[in-house]
C-alpha cells in the first residue's frame, strides 16, 4: 500500500486547498478593484475568509472548481508548449533571421494544428475522432464535398486578389 503524503490528505485536498484558492481570489479581487474603499486590507480579508469559508462548506460549487482546476493545469501547460514552439518562430532576433509576416502566419497555423493533434493523442482521443470521422457511412461524401468547398474558396481568393491589384 501507498504511503499517503499531507498533500494527498483528503482534509488537505477538499478543504485546505479549495479555501485557500478561493481567499486568495477574492482577496486580489477586492484589493485590485477597491471596492471597500482605499487602505482596506483588513477588511478586504475578513470578507474573503468569509467567502472562503462559505465556499468550502457547499458541496457542488467546490466540486465543480476541482474539476475546472485539472482542466486549467492541462490548458497552461498546452499554452505554454505553443507558445514555447510559436517563440521560437516568431521571435526577431536583433542580428539574426528576420522572419517574415507572411512566415509567420504559416508557422502558427502549423503549430496550432501540431498543438490540436498533440492534444488530442495525449488524451487517447485519436482512435475515437478516427472512427468518427473517417469510419461513418456519411464520411466519403462528407470529406469530398469539404475538399470541393476548400479548393472553390481557395479559387476564389486568388481570382479577387489578383482583380484587386
Amino acid at each position: 500500500m501507498a504511503n499517503e503524503t499531507i498533500f494527498q490528505h483528503f482534509i488537505f485536498r477538499e478543504f485546505i486547498l479549495p479555501f485557500l484558492l478561493m481567499f486568495a481570489l477574492i482577496f486580489a479581487v477586492l484589493e485590485k478593484t477597491k471596492l471597500l474603499g482605499e487602505g482596506q486590507k483588513q477588511v478586504n480579508a475578513i470578507i474573503a475568509f468569509v467567502i472562503g469559508l462559505i465556499f468550502v462548506a457547499a458541496v457542488y460549487p467546490k466540486a465543480v472548481v476541482n474539476d475546472m482546476i485539472l482542466f486549467l493545469t492541462i490548458a497552461i501547460v498546452v499554452m505554454f508548449v505553443f507558445l514555447l514552439l510559436y517563440g521560437f518562430v516568431a521571435s526577431d532576433l536583433k542580428d539574426g533571421y528576420k522572419v517574415e509576416s507572411w512566415m509567420k502566419w504559416a508557422w502558427l497555423i502549423i503549430i496550432s494544428i501540431a498543438t490540436i493533434l498533440a492534444v488530442i493523442w495525449a488524451t487517447g482521443a485519436d482512435f475515437f475522432l478516427i472512427d468518427v470521422f473517417f469510419k461513418q457511412s456519411w464520411s466519403g461524401a462528407f470529406w469530398v464535398n469539404f475538399l470541393f468547398v476548400v479548393v472553390i474558396v481557395v479559387a476564389i481568393y486568388f481570382v479577387l486578389r489578383g482583380q484587386k491589384s
